[in-house]
């Protein structure tokens, strides 16, 4: 009886109260740091197709470290022409970035992957992000031969194989088409010469058999980029820097 009472007085049940504000607190504290983290450090990407192959496959893990405070300091630096990315980078494109999605649900969305630890998403997040290699940047002069692209930078006169831009190497996945195909389609492999815009990148896939990349979209803007894959820590044997 004696015990019953006390847990009903009123110093039991301000001690419970306090109890679950701090779980409360805690859980809030936790879950702002986890946006944060997220979206100004790293967060973790799974890859759900076959287009970036031979060097990367469906189901790789990789820890992606995110572009928004590179791209902050980049505009800061504009002047300069500074810019946060390189040509021959992995990059996490989201082709949704100019989207007006509804707040609610982009809440709700973030609250479901942080309680199920990113597994589980209101969004079908293979739909609009996408694991691309970067080729060429804003006012770069771009063709394509064979599957094989061709880059004149911005700022040089000199026009180069995509590879010889490129800080690390990388082995495409080059096919076989039929030597009467229509080369005005982006399946010949070849393209003519662009120019991209301000603001404009080229990204394609290294498996340049698929063709949902710049070829067929067109160039993208770099404020798509939300981040650049820069460790794969799944599957074991493959584990390493990109």
């Amino acid at each position: 009886m004696f015990d019953k009472a006390l847990k009903y007085s009123y110093a039991a049940q301000k001690h419970e109260r306090h109890k679950v504000l701090r779980t409360v607190l805690v859980l809030l504290a936790l879950f702002l740091l986890y946006n944060v983290i997220n979206t100004f450090f790293f967060s973790v990407w799974v890859l759900h197709n076959e287009t970036m192959q031979p060097g990367l496959r469906s189901g790789d893990r990789f820890l992606v470290l995110s572009s928004a405070l590179p791209s902050l300091f980049a505009e800061i630096k504009q002047a300069e022409g500074a810019t946060p990315f390189k040509r021959g980078s992995v990059v996490l494109i989201d082709t949704r970035r100019g989207e007006n999605r509804n707040r609610f649900l982009v809440i709700a969305d973030s609250v479901i992957r942080f309680f199920t630890a990113q597994k589980v998403s209101i969004f079908k997040t293979e739909e609009y992000l996408y694991i691309k290699r970067l080729i060429a940047l804003p006012g770069d002069e771009i063709s394509m031969t064979n599957f094989v692209l061709r880059v004149r930078p911005a700022d040089s006169a000199f026009t180069l194989t995509e590879f010889e831009l490129s800080d690390q190497p990388y082995y495409p996945n080059i096919p076989q088409v039929p030597a009467l195909w229509d080369e005005s389609l982006p399946f010949s492999g070849n393209m003519d010469r662009i120019v991209l815009g301000p603001g404009e990148c080229f990204v394609v896939s290294d498996d340049r058999a698929n063709t949902g990349d710049s070829r067929t979209w067109g160039p993208s803007n770099v404020k798509y980029i939300v981040g650049r894959p820069i460790f794969r820590f799944w599957p074991l044997s493959r584990m390493g820097r990109l």
